[in-house]
Order: structure tokens, then C-alpha cells, then sequence
């Protein structure tokens, strides 16, 4: 069946018959996430029964004072060679406590590929900030959450104008990363509404 199928017939059905679960549990914030490595594992059974490869690799881009790791993750059909790709950003910290240059550079190609992958198989994980989250203290936790308001509502919100205009969750985000040197869960209310603005004023996708 897998070969007479296109590579976008392939990827619709792995999109829908994908399994990732959240097997991850961050101990802090008592909520589960899944993992690049969960979403990965999901695929696993599905490589054979369709034949395609994923494939990923790392990037570095500089902008505004800042490191940021780009992942590629493409859906290689191995029957005719066609492939789907998507990418993801994800800004390196400058410091993060107990971990060293490489180990801040291997969080962020984590989160840049699960990201990736969230934006190629359709995965929603608005509400998740993966492994690398540990909240810091409780002031870090009310900062990134009281204080700046942003809930899953609004960055649906901004996700679905997002789309409507033509851009993907993955570019949205990148959009975010770039113009303000913050992940989508961290922008303030003002800065949502900034982004919001920019997007209605665009034309809406043909």
C-alpha cells in the first residue's frame, strides 16, 4: 500500500496515525511533555509501513547579540526521493545553572528539533516547555507566568492568525524569537498584542 502512495498522501497518514505520548514529567511545574526523543520513538513503527526516513541536522545563526541553534527535519520518502522539511529556532541561553557551553548548545538543539518536528507532524505542544524548563525558583515561575499573562488561549490565538496569513506554528514562533529575543510562552501581554497587530495587518493567505 505504502507504494502507491505520494509523499504527501504518506505524510497525512503518519500525521494521523502518529503516537507521541507525554512520557516526560518535569517535577517542578507537575506537568508531563513529551520529548524530541518521544516524538521520534512514535515514528519508529510507522518508517517501515510507509518508508520514509526523517532526517535531522543543526544549524547556527547569530542575530542581535544572540546564538540561536536552527533544526532541519526533513520526511525523505524513499520511494521516489521527495521530501518535506520544516525547521525550527530556539535562542541558546547565555547561562544556565550547572550546565557548561556544550550542554546549553544540546538544549537548544533539543528544543529547536522538537520544535521542528512539532511543525512537520502537526504536534500541538503550546503548552508544554520541555525538559530543558526546570522554572528556576518561584520568582522565575510568577515572572514567566503572572506577571506576563500569557496563557495557551492567547498563543492559539496568535498560532491560528498566524496561519491564516500563510505562516506555520514554527514560523510564528521564529518571528517571535527574532524580533523579540523570547520564546512565545515568555512574551509579555503588549508584546502578544504587538505580534497580533503585525499579523491582521497582513494579507490573509490566498
Amino acid at each position: 500500500m505504502a507504494d502507491k502512495l505520494n509523499v504527501w498522501q504518506k505524510m497525512n497518514r503518519v500525521q494521523v496515525e502518529l503516537k507521541a505520548p507525554k512520557n516526560q514529567y518535569n517535577n517542578f511545574g507537575k506537568y508531563k511533555y513529551r520529548s524530541c526523543e518521544d516524538i521520534l520513538e512514535g515514528l519508529r513503527p510507522l518508517k517501515e509501513k510507509y518508508n520514509f526516513l526523517v532526517l535531522l541536522s543543526d544549524s547556527h545563526e547569530y542575530s542581535e547579540g544572540r546564538h540561536y541553534i536552527k533544526a532541519r527535519v526533513q520526511f525523505v520518502d524513499c520511494d521516489t526521493g521527495e521530501k518535506i522539511e520544516a525547521e525550527g529556532l530556539a535562542r541558546e541561553e547565555e547561562v544556565k545553572k550547572g550546565m557548561d557551553s556544550s550542554q546549553i548548545t544540546g538544549s537548544a538543539s533539543s528544543y529547536a528539533r522538537k520544535y521542528a518536528l512539532n511543525g512537520l507532524f502537526a504536534i500541538d505542544d503550546t503548552k508544554d516547555a520541555d525538559a530543558t524548563n526546570d522554572h528556576g525558583k518561584a520568582t522565575t515561575q510568577a515572572k514567566n507566568t503572572t506577571s506576563t499573562g500569557m496563557t495557551n488561549q492567547h498563543l492559539k490565538k496568535l498560532f491560528e492568525l498566524g496561519a491564516k496569513k500563510g505562516y506555520s506554528q514554527d514560523k510564528v514562533r521564529q518571528h517571535i524569537a527574532k524580533k523579540l529575543n523570547k520564546t512565545a510562552e515568555e512574551m509579555t501581554l503588549a508584546e502578544f498584542n504587538k505580534m497580533l497587530d503585525g499579523y491582521e495587518k497582513l494579507p490573509d493567505k490566498e
